[in-house]
């Protein structure tokens, strides 16, 4: 009876002990004066990591780094305290992100919507996958970051130019690079590539999959291969492939087998290693591959 009496005790303290250290995180964390910023996806967080560099800010992000496309993605117990305890929530909008859509609800107005107002080509989403499109998202979150966060808003600003800058370059070089290919055709895995081929003047002749993660059915199959055989007849040549480093490129290697086409890999910089330049090796990775199959 005395041992199950001190183990009571013992078991007492410690939950105290627990509860005391709890609430002291909690507490820290809300007198650390530091801004809490959460990103739905991958593409985002590497801009904010450019935006916020330096500045008294904490950083996180919902899906994980290696999810690729959010249509199928389930928020956890972890992302619904995430959200709860951030200052800001950065999402990209034009329905990537429809799984929040409710959740957002209540935080709505310290949520910056990066795409907001941009021109899409049929609601499309994708817009940071194009060089253009990454510098509007960068400067429509830098702005609305300045708006909501005062105290790092010169910190912000500044970031924002410098990374711009280097993106404009980035968009000078590819495009400098690829005017020799204006006006060939490509055929991608899915609808990510839109404002990228328009960027830079590639005609997208076809999507192997129309639903992202969906392997397309032998009937759509059959029409996609039928489709790229009559391009190929009528430019006398074979139109370069492009996977996904995302999602398998079985699909792809089908069609390339019945098509002769090659398949090459076009990264939508959906999913990578969290570096500040992640996105500008991945774009110029991108370019090497274009080159290659365009030449």
């Amino acid at each position: 009876m005395r041992n199950g009496k001190t183990i009571f005790k013992a078991a007492k303290v410690a939950l105290i002990s627990l509860l005391a250290f709890t609430a002291l995180s909690c507490n820290e964390k809300k007198t650390s004066g530091k801004t809490t910023i959460t990103a739905s996806f991958y593409p985002l967080y590497i801009m904010l990591m450019n935006i916020c560099d330096g500045a008294d800010v904490e950083l996180s992000m919902l899906a994980p780094s290696d999810t690729g496309c959010l249509h199928d993605y389930q928020l956890t117990t972890k992302d619904m305290q995430a959200i709860e305890e951030s200052d800001i929530i950065v999402v990209n909008g034009l329905g990537m992100e429809d799984f929040l859509d409710k959740v957002f609800e209540a935080k709505s107005e310290r949520t910056i919507v990066a795409g907001k107002d941009f021109i899409t080509e049929d609601g499309n989403p994708h817009i940071w996958v194009s060089v253009s499109g990454a510098i509007y998202e960068v400067d429509s979150i830098s702005h609305a970051l300045c708006e909501l966060d005062e105290k790092n808003a010169e910190i912000y600003a500044a970031n924002a130019e410098k990374y711009i800058a280097k993106l404009e370059a980035l968009k000078e070089e590819m495009t400098e690079k690829l005017e020799a290919h204006r006006a060939k055709k490509i055929i991608t895995f899915h609808e990510a590539f839109p404002y990228f081929a328009a960027e830079f003047g590639f005609e997208i002749a076809s999507v192997i999959e129309r639903e992202p993660g969906t392997a397309p059915s032998p009937k759509e199959l059959n029409e996609t291969i039928e489709s790229i055989k009559a391009e190929n007849a009528k430019s006398g040549n074979k139109i370069p492939l492009f996977a996904e480093p995302q999602y398998s490129s079985s699909s792809a290697k089908v069609i390339a087998g019945e098509t002769g086409s090659a398949v090459y890999e076009l990264d939508p910089c959906a999913t990578g290693e969290l570096d500040k330049d992640a996105y500008i090796k991945s774009m110029k990775k991108n370019l090497e591959v274009l080159t290659e199959a365009l030449k």
